[in-house]
Formats: structure tokens, sequence, C-alpha cells
């Protein structure tokens, strides 16, 4: 097995972009974007238009991947025209570039280490932690990780964590917020006085489905069973990666539509790999094999939701109601 150093240094061999490759992924999908955006405002029968709604709000999902990509110098590296058009989508959906990226090389480079204040992620507590909150604290971190918080993530984790609250604490830094929600706000309008039907199914439903889906993966990538938090005097960039990252088992389709993102372990290892490369990264490198994995079935998305604080102790995260019988086992004790 290989030092982590040796790792590392594994994975630069497929942290090799390959530009056409990059090119025409991007533009098919902006492509089959614009098509499926034109079916949604069309005057076809609703069935087929509701139909391309999700499979539009699919598709930002896909071109957040390429979105994502970029900021990490993992594609299109000093494209002038990539810049242009991806850091205008990332201000389209309510991601403007100073945010995302501060928050998510924040989280990086602190993945599992700084867990209360969650900075480009949601927070972790542990349960001392949060026995020892006050109530409001407990609400605050109670309501972050709440499931209704991930599925309204349109409003909760972009609209209002993206941008609103960027503007709040320092407005002169992300004045591409306060552009976002402007730009948001008049094609809202421009929708909506093309009828109601246009902004519900052109705009609304997909930004609804993707921000929910982009929540929720990001997510579960940090908050499943088998999860490991290390102290800051253990961490390790490697270890934070392969221990505190899942790997998403997925179908063909849905790996295609969220550009591999289920291969997270990989990324946090190495995020200058191109989203289309790291499943060959998975295939050639043998410690890269054995990930702790969850799945979209039912069963794991519950589990991922249960797994709310971190438990010294038995060094996994537990479930509120565990928590209690831990705290109320120790106070009888």
């Amino acid at each position: 097995m290989r030092t982590e150093k040796e790792l590392l240094i594994a994975t630069k061999a497929y942290a090799r972009e390959d530009r056409l490759r990059s090119w025409l992924a991007l533009l098919s999908t902006l492509a089959l974007q614009a098509l499926a955006f034109a079916v949604c405002v069309s005057e076809l029968p609703l069935v087929i238009r509701a139909l391309a709604s999700v499979v539009s709000g699919l598709l930002i999902v896909r071109l957040f991947i390429f979105y994502h990509d970029f900021q990490h110098k993992a594609i299109l590296t000093h494209s002038v025209p990539a810049r242009w058009i991806l850091d205008a989508y990332g201000m389209l959906v309510l991601s403007p570039p100073s945010v995302w990226n501060r928050s998510h090389d924040h989280h990086h480079k602190h993945n599992s280490k700084d867990l209360i204040r969650g900075m480009g992620s949601f927070p972790t507590m542990t349960c001392e932690q949060y026995a020892s909150a006050t109530f409001f604290e407990k609400c605050c971190y109670y309501w972050a990780r709440h499931p209704l918080t991930i599925l309204f993530g349109y409003l909760t984790v972009f609209a209002s964590g993206m941008c609103i609250r960027a503007i709040f604490v320092n407005p002169r830094q992300h004045i591409d917020a306060c552009l976002a929600l402007v730009i948001h706000v008049a094609l809202i309008t421009c929708l909506a006085w093309m009828g109601w039907d246009k902004l519900l199914l052109g705009m609304l439903v997909p930004l609804a489905i993707a921000c929910s889906l982009g929540s929720y993966l990001f997510y579960a990538q940090h908050n499943f069973p088998g999860c490991w938090l290390d102290s800051r005097e253990d961490w390790s960039h490697s270890s934070a990666a392969l221990r505190s990252s899942s790997y998403l088992k997925m179908n063909p389709v849905m790996n295609w539509f969220t550009g591999n993102i289920g291969y997270h372990h990989i990324h946090h290892l190495n995020a200058r790999i191109p989203f289309y490369r790291l499943p060959e990264a998975m295939a050639g490198l043998p410690e890269l094999r054995k990930p702790a994995s969850i799945t979209l079935k039912p069963s794991d998305i519950v589990a991922c939701f249960r797994s709310n604080l971190w438990d010294t102790d038995t060094k996994r995260l537990i479930s509120y109601r565990a928590a209690r019988r831990k705290m109320q086992s120790a106070f009888s004790a």
C-alpha cells in the first residue's frame, strides 16, 4: 500500500484534462439545456413540458459539475470563453463565484476538521457540544441539517445561504451575490409576464429539483454511516478524503446527470481530476476501491439523515435519539 504522499502523487496521472472532451461535454449539455428550456416554455402538451422540466433540473445539476470543476481548475483552465459561460451560469443558479470559491475552498481544506462552523458544508457537533449548546444554537443546528432544509435548498441553501447571507456578511466582497439576485428577480419577472406556467416549468421547478438534489448530494457525501471525523491534531488531507467523503453508488444515467460527483472520495483526494476521469482513477488505484459507500435508496437516505451528531466514544455519527439516550445514561451513572 502506498503512503499518503505516494497516493497523492499517483493521482496526478489522472489530473490531466482532455480539452476537446471538456468542451464537447459542456457545449452538448448546454445545447440539451437550451432544448429542454425551449420545450418547457413552448405550447406543447403539459405532460411533455413537465417531463422536460424535470430533465432541465437534472441538466442544471450536470452543468453545476462543469462550474465546480472549472473553479477547481480541473477543466478548461485559463479559457476566457469558459469563464464567461460558467461564471454566468453560477450567477443564474444563485451560486456566485466569489461565494462559491471562498466557501468551497474552505470546505476542501477543513473537511471533517472544522466541525461546528461548517463553512462550505453542513455543521457537525459532538454529542457533548450539542448537549451544552443553548436552545437557540440547538434550533439553528437542527434546522441547518433538517431534511426540509435540503428539500427546499433552492431557498434555504442557495438563495439564502449562498446569496443573501453573503451580502449581509460582506457586501463589498460579494457584489456578484447582489447581481445574482437582481438577475434572478428579473428572470422571474420576465417569465411571469410570459405566463405563470412558463415561470413554473421553465425556471422554478427545474431549479427546485436541481437545488434539492444538489443540497442532498453535498449533505450525504459527508454525513453518512461510516463517516470518520478527525481531531485537528490528527487530521490529514488524505484521511479526510478517503474516510470522511462517501462513494455514492448510482446507475450510469444518474452518474451522467451528476457528473460522477458520487466518486466524492477521489475528488477530495485530488480536486484537479476532471469529473470524467474519476471512475478511471478509482479503477486504476486499488487504495480508492473500498470507500464507505451509500446509494440513493430510501433506506440509505434515511440513514444519512439520522447521522446527526458525532459520538466521540464510538467514533461515529449517531442520531439525536441515540445521543439523548447516551447523555441520559451518563447522567444516571
